[in-house]
């Protein structure tokens, strides 16, 4: 009679292991450092103007986040992988005016939505494709992809605009509707966020896509389908910002072809900001919808100061300034851990 027995599972190096929960830390800390700055921004705001955070207030403060939070939470997906999408503006007003224009023939809410929504997986799988089969930058691709999705939009919607009066009164409503100060919008965004994020942390799929962000190589001979995880990150990132443009709808009540012109870089700015490393492989979506919330409130923030909104893009630059020397000291110590580790080890 044969005994087999079981092999030990493989010992887990404690000094590998403490440095990535230390790199958590870190970026977990990043993100608790911009809640902070948001908490004491709003303070400041409410103690000179005692009306902010009034129930109104607080709705268009969530109002004016969520639109940007869903296309950072889909940028977020694209960037931990090393790549950007900068078609996303052009994707989000693109998908507004078919959804509208749906509307405008009568047509329902719904279908609406969803007809926004597969225009944006369409956009997606563009890129998703075009980047990951063709195997050509993504700056590249995502810009010229912006210029044609932008122009097929210029050339579809002419000079018509679509506004509150041609839309349903029922969809109108929805976009300014809530629960007390939490609008309805808001919520949809904040259960898309909950789920990817999910999607990220539990899932072999999503955590695949931190470890091709961090070493695209190594990924490919560790056997993850780098193709196919880059073509589902560009796709999911298509789909939000085809989501976004429906909700945008619901919130303005107005389309027409300049919308979501420069869009995408108040995107990346937020998802930076948030803590998302540009260089792929680290940050999260809680981050990018935290950055987003950020940039979003010092539009409301300043004029209720009594400051001039000039001020705004020079805020965000200075933002995204500090951003991006924060993510460079952080990759060169971990960078310096890892020599003196490799150093110990011989």
């Amino acid at each position: 009679m044969s005994v087999t027995t079981q092999s030990p599972a493989p010992a887990v190096d404690p000094e590998k292991a403490g440095a990535t929960r230390l790199v958590d830390r870190v970026f977990k800390m990043r993100e608790l450092a911009i809640l902070l700055v948001f908490l004491v921004m709003i303070g400041i705001t409410q103690a000179g103007n005692s009306e902010f955070l009034s129930e109104q207030g607080i709705k268009d403060l969530l109002l004016n986040a969520t639109i940007l939070v869903l296309v950072a939470t889909g940028q977020a997906l694209v960037v931990i992988t090393r790549n950007v999408d900068l078609s996303v503006g052009s994707t989000l007003g693109i998908s507004a005016f078919a959804a509208g224009n749906h509307l405008q023939g009568g047509g329902d809410s719904t279908v609406a939505i969803l007809l926004a929504v597969a225009l944006g997986v369409g956009c997606g799988l563009l890129n998703g494709a075009l980047v990951s089969l063709g195997q050509v930058p993504a700056l590249v691709v995502t810009l010229g992809t912006l210029y044609i999705i932008r122009g097929v939009d210029s050339i579809w919607v002419g000079s018509r605009q679509i506004t509150a009066s041609d839309l349903p009164d029922g969809f109108v409503d929805f976009g300014s509707g809530g629960i007390s100060a939490v609008p309805y919008l808001a919520l949809i965004a904040l259960a898309v966020l909950v789920a990817v994020a999910y999607y990220l942390r539990h899932f072999g799929g999503g955590r695949e896509l931190y470890a091709l962000g961090s070493n695209p190589e190594a990924a490919r001979l560790a056997g993850i389908p780098v193709r196919k995880r880059i073509l589902a990150a560009y796709t999911a990132c298509g789909a939000l910002a085809g989501l976004a443009g429906a909700l945008y709808l619901a919130r303005f009540g107005n389309v027409d072809s300049a919308t979501g012109n420069g869009y995408e870089l108040t995107v990346v700015s937020a998802v930076v900001v948030g803590g998302v490393v540009f260089t792929g492989g680290s940050g999260s979506v809680y981050g990018a919808a935290l950055g987003a919330l950020l940039l979003t409130s010092i539009n409301s923030v300043l004029p209720a100061l009594g400051v001039s909104s000039v001020w705004v893009l020079a805020i965000n630059g200075v933002l995204l300034v500090l951003a991006i020397a924060v993510d460079r000291i952080v990759a060169l110590r971990v960078a310096k851990a890892l020599k003196k580790r490799n150093a110990r080890h011989g």
